[in-house]
Parts: structure tokens; C-alpha cells; sequence
């Protein structure tokens, strides 16, 4: 408990540091640019020569020019380390940040989903379809090649005799009111011509 009272109040001394260099640097700014613009104002006769205090007035802006840039260059570094105070210490936007894009994440993920069932299910009404149709084109095709191989034969077989059967009896029973059966004989050729024709 000790400690997480202590830091609040380091966080408060680093931020009055923070400001006490920034009215510092400010100041110094200020300062020296006044100097420089007292420098620059023409003065009457004096004991030191206008050259020695020509001089003098151009080494004191170089110097006040020099400090000019030395507290510009303070100001920048202490914005560079306010921005690392706020990145490192500024939990709650951090913590915002990071909600933020837990939601925008969670939101993405939530249409992928729904991208891919609504995929799955066009492939899967597809998919039913395309073995409907193979299914009733295969059934079209001959059954005998879906049979087994003694199964096929059998009813080839099968389908032998039964053809037999039914042009065995057209050609022995004549029909009654036909009368005696005639056969004719073949008719040889022979080489010398036309034999003589035998009649029953």
C-alpha cells in the first residue's frame, strides 16, 4: 500500500520537474533574445573604441544565440519525454486503445464467421445436388454392371433360356388348318447347269 502511494506522488514530482524546466527554457529564450535586440541599439561615445565594442557585441550574440538554441533543444527533448511519460503512465488510454481494438478485431472475426457458414452452407446445398444428379445418371446405366459377377451371369443365363423357350414352340407346333407339312428340298447348283428339281 506504502508503494502504490508513493507513486502517484513521484508521477506529480516528475511532472512539476517537467514544468519547472519548461518555464526555464522559456525564460531563457526570452532573456537572451531581449540581450540581443539591446546589443543591436547604437550607443554614443564611450572610452572603448567602436571596434573593440563591435567586438564585444558580436562574441555576446553568438553566446546569447548560443543559448537561444541550447533551451530550444531542452524544450524539444522535454516534449520527447512528456510524450514517454504519457505512453508509459497513461493507463486509462491505454486501456481504451486496447479495448478499442478488441472490439474492432472481435467485430472482423464475427463477419468472417458468418462469411464462412454462409459458404459452407452453398457448398453443402452443391455438394447434394451434384450427387443427386450422378446418382440418377448411374442408376440409368445397366444393373448388371452394378451386380456381382455370378449374379450377372446367372441372369444372363437366365435370360437365355427363357428366349429359347419362346421360339421353340413357334417352330414345332403348325398351325391346324395348314396342311401337311412340306419341306423343300435345297436346290444344288451344279456345273453343267440347273439340275433336275426333286418335288415331294
Amino acid at each position: 500500500m506504502a508503494q502504490q502511494r508513493a507513486l502517484p506522488q513521484s508521477k506529480e514530482t516528475l511532472l512539476q520537474s517537467y514544468n519547472k524546466r519548461l518555464k526555464d527554457d522559456i525564460k531563457s529564450i526570452m532573456d537572451n533574445f531581449t540581450e540581443i535586440i539591446k546589443t543591436a541599439k547604437i550607443e554614443d561615445e564611450t572610452q572603448v573604441s567602436r571596434a573593440t565594442q563591435g567586438e564585444q557585441d558580436n562574441y555576446e550574440m553568438h553566446v546569447r544565440a548560443a543559448n537561444i538554441v541550447r533551451a530550444g533543444e531542452s524544450l524539444m527533448k522535454l516534449v520527447s519525454d512528456l510524450k514517454q511519460f504519457l505512453i508509459l503512465n497513461d493507463f486509462p488510454s491505454v486501456n481504451e486503445a486496447i479495448d478499442q481494438r478488441n472490439q474492432q478485431l472481435r467485430a472482423l472475426q464475427e463477419e468472417c464467421d458468418r462469411k464462412l457458414i454462409t459458404l459452407r452452407d452453398e457448398i453443402s446445398i452443391d455438394l447434394y445436388e451434384l450427387e443427386e444428379e450422378y446418382y440418377s445418371s448411374s442408376s440409368s446405366l445397366c444393373e448388371a454392371n452394378d451386380l456381382p459377377l455370378c449374379e450377372a451371369y446367372g441372369r444372363l443365363d437366365l435370360d437365355t433360356d427363357s428366349a429359347d423357350g419362346l421360339s421353340a414352340p413357334l417352330l414345332a407346333s403348325p398351325e391346324p388348318s395348314a396342311g401337311p407339312l412340306q419341306v423343300a428340298a435345297p436346290a444344288h447348283s451344279h456345273a453343267g447347269g440347273p439340275g433336275p428339281t426333286e418335288h415331294a
